[in-house]
């Protein structure tokens, strides 16, 4: 089955025309459009047919066209530009409450510079109210910004109407156009807007470039600085080959304006009659009478969009809008029009564009279908056709990654401050550590410990899967220094989603790692669950005086790790389909392989403090023991094993939340250098699932202890960092 793009207000392609336009600029004409010889001027010429084409689709004069970057840069250009060019007038701002970020992050912005701004509410299709605009306006009003159609549910503003009541009272009026144009008209003339943004990744154009409308007589303060390109308005070379693709695109939009409209509606109305005679549960958010021909926003009631998303194997679509696919939040957009809350997390965006085929549109149906019944709380059994579209991959079966997917550290301190410390002197580790294991004395010889572990798919082979839960659980016990004795399954199974093999391919890799612990897996327990979830309870043994915890770190030791950090990172591109597969052969092998050597070696010396590293990250764990100990923390960036290509995701943004909770939660306790990088930071703070164990030790035993774990197959160990003085938990990173 081919893949289906139902995203088009995320982006579109390049129109064929397009790419032909703007061929000859990257292969000939390369001149700068500010030079005076021949290859200037064919640049020049070309940046001109440009601007008259983008005049010609919104029916303005060429000189109120000025080039931007973009959209956003579109919007900031208009807003800060008016706002800092009329402060001598006023200070205050009408918008809605479902603008796009481009709009409202800009008006945040402003409201720290002294603006006021007022978020004028919107009706339940998202219709902004033109009484309430009317009755925001004050003597001090400089600007009304509303966009021309909604990038989530496709609603349509009244802008004729707002223009008129901005004109009345001499307010300039701006609107965000980047959705709406090339799907419906929109002419500066018929709207009676003073500024308009146009993006040209919408409309079949190149990415990064983009137009605002400036009508004649209108200010704007300059928010870049340089030469006097632009009428002197928007400093910079232009972007030449950009600028004519937008140039073409726009022609093009205006010449196929009624075809496309037309052809994206039919795609847009037969999928969603599909959709909502298939499913029960689906209900459409928006008025699609007044609303975008190719925008359909759907909420399938108790089903989490992120998770349906990631089951679509083959329909490209968006939760709300593309700037939020990483974020279950409901959006500001569904907020504002009071989506209930059962529907709303379950909203998803499907665009049509001019490229969707009547096939396309049957086929994702039939799949959207499938998967939401899938996803149903009403369905009791799994649907066995579902096997029969292909190999299963368990990542997508979640909306999170494994240990990433913890507790914020800042939400668990404040749900568990104030309970009471346990009082039972045969306690011998419980909650007055930060250790994952709680140890229990039964006699002078010997102790239990107790851990629990588990977390959601963070590979797609269930049985690969089986095997890290089982490594990961087992690390709790391995970091103090205990002998494991047996063990639990923890399951948590969406048995209408998911086969039964699944299950067993699961447990047969955790029992494969069991047994590699010289353990057993006796029992436990198994509940129906909307996503699938693996762990175990361990119990092991050790001897009271060799109790291994995070407290013990004594000025004078060095840190050591013992397994490469970046696993949540990896697991993160990996739920994506962006590893290679060495890098996912490491990533599994890392993350399945035991602590159970190290733990062996480490009792061989007199270590005084241990702990695993997992959903916390480096630092996070590292901080435990720092603040456990209550000693200071020197740590070796540099001297820290990085799993190979992690870098490269990070700078791609392929970044776990849990990673970033992690940092956010650390920060306050990490003195950094000053010219540290932010994917530095990432890194050190990245969850981990099932790393390896951090192991504080007198210096004079650290490269005895590295030599033999490094011969004995704990290949990535290294010296880290070193514990420099008793004090208040803090870590130095050098």
């Amino acid at each position: 089955m081919e893949k289906i793009y139902l995203d088009y207000n995320a982006t579109t392609p390049l129109h064929k025309e397009v790419i032909e336009t703007m061929q000859p600029f990257i292969s000939e004409h390369f001149g700068n459009p500010g030079s005076a010889h021949w290859y200037g001027m064919q640049a020049k010429m070309a940046v001109g047919k440009a601007r008259e084409q983008v005049a010609a689709l919104i029916e303005c004069d060429p000189d109120e066209i000025i080039f931007t970057s973009g959209g956003t840069e579109s919007n900031n250009f208009a807003i800060q530009g008016i706002a800092f060019a009329n402060q001598s007038k006023g200070n205050h701002i009408i918008t809605s409450a479902v603008e796009h970020p481009a709009v409202i992050e800009v008006c945040k912005y402003l409201e720290k510079k002294g603006f006021r701004i007022t978020y004028v509410p919107v009706d339940k299709n998202g219709l902004i109210r033109l009484k309430e605009v009317v009755s925001a306006i004050t003597p001090q009003t400089i600007l009304i910004t509303v966009m021309h159609a909604n990038n989530e549910v496709g609603t349509i503003q009244p802008v004729e109407e707002i223009s008129k009541i901005a004109k009345k009272n001499k307010i300039p009026f701006h609107t965000d156009a980047a959705q709406s144009l090339g799907k419906i008209p929109v002419s500066v003339k018929t709207t009676g807007v003073d500024l308009l943004s146009i993006a040209g990744h919408k409309l079949y154009a190149p990415k990064g470039v983009g137009a605002l409308y400036v009508k004649h007589g209108i200010k704007l303060e300059k928010i870049i600085h340089g030469a006097d390109h632009e009428r002197n308005m928007r400093p910079g070379t232009e972007n030449v080959i950009e600028i004519v693709g937008l140039g073409k695109a726009c022609e093009i939009a205006g010449r196929n304006l009624e075809k496309n409209h037309s052809h994206m509606k039919n795609m847009r109305d037969i999928l969603a009659n599909k959709l909502t005679k298939g499913l029960k549960n689906a209900r459409i958010n928006g008025d699609l009478k007044n609303c975008l021909p190719n925008t359909l926003s759907i909420g399938f009631r108790n089903t989490e969009a992120n998770i349906l998303i990631s089951e679509l194997e083959h329909v490209a679509a968006s939760a709300g809008a593309a700037c939020h696919t990483d974020n279950i939040e409901i959006s500001h957009v569904l907020t504002a029009m009071k989506v209930p809350d059962e529907f709303a997390m379950g909203t998803i965006r499907f665009s049509t564009g001019g490229f969707t085929t009547k096939e396309q549109i049957e086929q994702a149906a039939d799949e959207i279908i499938r998967t939401v019944k899938s996803l149903s709380r009403d369905q009791e059994t799994y649907d066995q056709s579902y096997e029969e579209t292909g190999e299963i991959k368990l990542t997508h079966f979640t909306q999170g990654l494994g240990c990433a997917c913890k507790l914020r550290p800042q939400a668990l301190e404040e749900v568990l401050k104030g309970f009471s410390v346990p009082t039972d002197p045969d306690i011998l580790v419980g909650t007055n550590t930060s250790d994952d294991a709680a140890v229990y004395k039964l006699n002078e010889e010997t102790a239990l410990v107790k851990t629990v572990d588990f977390f959601t798919p963070v590979v797609d082979d269930p049985f690969q899967f089986g095997e890290i839960a089982a490594a990961n659980a087992l690390s709790d016990i391995y970091a103090m220094g205990a002998e494991p004795l047996f063990a639990l399954n923890i399951v948590g199974f969406p048995s209408n989603r998911l086969p039964l093999s699944i299950l067993r391919k699961i447990l047969e890799g955790a029992n494969k790692k069991a047994a590699e612990a010289g353990i057993s897996i006796i029992g436990g327990h198994t509940i129906d669950d909307t996503e699938p979830k693996y762990g175990m309870v361990v119990t092991g043994k050790v001897h009271p005086d060799r109790i291994l915890t995070n407290s013990g770190a004594q000025p004078g030791d060095q840190i050591i790790l013992t397994k490469s950090i970046g696993t949540g990172i990896l697991s993160t591109a990996l739920k994506r389909g962006l590893l290679e597969n060495d890098t996912r052969k490491k990533l599994i092998s890392l993350m399945s392989d035991l602590n159970k050597t190290a733990s062996e070696i480490m009792q061989n010396y007199p270590v005084n403090a241990c702990t695993d590293v997992s959903g916390f990250g480096l630092l996070g764990h590292l901080l435990e023991m720092a603040r456990a100990g209550k000693v200071e923390v020197n740590l070796f960036s540099d001297k820290v094993p990085v799993i190979k290509n992690v870098k490269k995701f990070v700078t791609a943004n392929i970044i776990p939340g849990g990673t970033l909770n992690n940092l956010d939660y650390v920060s306050e306790f990490v003195e950094w250098p000053d010219n540290f990088s932010e994917n530095n930071k990432i890194i050190l703070s990245d969850a981990q699932t099932s790393g390896g164990l951090l192991i504080s030790v007198p210096q004079a035993y650290t490269k005895k202890i590295v030599n033999e774990l490094i011969t004995k197959g704990v290949h990535d160990t290294c010296i880290i960092g070193e514990v420099i003085k008793k004090k208040k938990g803090k870590i130095f990173v050098y």
